[in-house]
């Protein structure tokens, strides 16, 4: 658990230090910060899905029924209303003078947990105890919290209860997932939570709004699928 660890501080000590310019910025600043956070995460969310489609082995179906089925099955569960209710949660009980707690909670939760970088760091530190990669992604992690804290404010501290919590239950279970989280079952996945990155960028730039929660049941589609097919 050490890379989780290490992962879930690097998050709170970014996010205390982007509230220190959060409280200092002028509304202007906060919304050009907010701007170019958002085109950045289109960006990486563009990339990432375009590099696991452009591999030559990948299903140019899969993901698209994975979307599909994942937003009934989370609309269904309302997986967004309940991060919401949780964040609002949160907001009343640790923050009642801020009024953004919520979206911070649920948009930092979202850039942190989908990315493959989440399961395969998990994976090999639970697995063989090699904690690199998760040290990699508590730089990325931490550097991010304080950008995303500085404009969203509190509530991006509350995301390291979510990754502690998801990175955690994956280096529990990891000797159970790992045969089921093949070479193709990654790439999969890696285009889906590269489209749900797009996603997050697109509601951070207030262009539409994606209820990108709600479609993080598609990630578990290609593992199904890939079960299934065998």
């Amino acid at each position: 658990m050490l890379g989780t660890y290490v992962n879930t501080l690097a998050i709170i000590v970014g996010s205390l230090l982007g509230l220190l310019f959060h409280k200092g910025l002028k509304e202007k600043y906060k919304t050009i910060v907010m701007q170019a956070i958002g085109l950045s995460v289109l960006f990486i969310g563009a990339t990432t899905a375009l590099g696991g489609l452009l591999d030559p082995d990948s299903e140019p179906i899969l993901f698209i029924i994975s979307m599909a089925l994942g937003g009934i099955v989370g609309e269904l569960a309302g997986v967004e209303k309940g991060l919401e209710r949780l964040g609002m949660f949160l907001q009343k009980r640790f923050a009642a003078t801020e009024s953004n707690v919520a979206r911070g909670f649920v948009t930092a939760s979202l850039i942190y947990c989908v990315g493959t970088m989440a399961i395969i760091g998990s994976l090999d530190s639970g697995l063989r105890g090699n904690h690199d990669m998760l040290f990699a992604k508590s730089v990325l992690d931490g550097v991010t919290s304080m950008i995303l804290a500085s404009s969203l404010g509190f509530g991006v501290i509350f995301s390291a209860i979510t990754v502690f919590t998801y990175q955690g239950a994956i280096v529990f279970f990891a000797g159970m997932v790992e045969p089921y989280l093949t070479i193709d079952v990654i790439r999969e996945i890696s285009i889906i939570g590269g489209i749900l990155i797009f996603g997050i960028g697109l509601n951070l730039l207030e262009i539409i709004k994606v209820r990108t929660a709600n479609l993080l049941p598609a990630i578990l589609v290609p593992v199904i699928y890939y079960v299934i097919t065998g």
